[in-house]
């Protein structure tokens, strides 16, 4: 199973991107769907996800809050983060990652230890 993510690039501080992530190859239940980055000489960090069904509800990192959007389009097993008023701070390569597993607390949905599949990166650079 391959994760295949598209969308990150160069943009000036205020701008936007949309991330896109989706898996090819073997398909299977997908709960939930991640997005985590990581900054030159800094842990990976979680920046958002969204679940299915009853555990679908949206979760952001803090710093991302209100100008960043999870969604996802499970017919296509799709998962987009919308990137608004984006700042310096925000470069880094963006992960997604998907759980085979349904979500059992908030905690494990915000840790790179709870998900089973990793795409190969996809760099946003913002300059100020």
């Amino acid at each position: 199973v391959q994760l295949q993510a598209s969308g990150g690039g160069l943009v000036q501080a205020g701008g936007s991107l949309r991330l896109s992530c989706s898996p090819s190859g073997r398909t299977f239940s997908i709960y939930d769907m991640g997005w985590f980055r990581q900054a030159p000489g800094k842990e990976r960090e979680f920046v958002a996800t969204v679940g299915v069904g009853q555990s679908s509800s949206p979760l952001y990192a803090g710093s991302v809050k209100g100008r960043f959007s999870i969604s996802r389009d499970n017919a296509k097993n799709t998962v987009y983060l919308q990137m608004n008023f984006l700042k310096p701070e925000d470069t880094a390569v963006y992960y997604c990652a998907v759980d085979r597993n349904p979500r059992t607390s908030r905690l494990r949905a915000m840790s790179a230890g709870g998900y089973d599949y990793w795409g190969q990166g996809t760099q946003v650079t913002v300059s100020s």
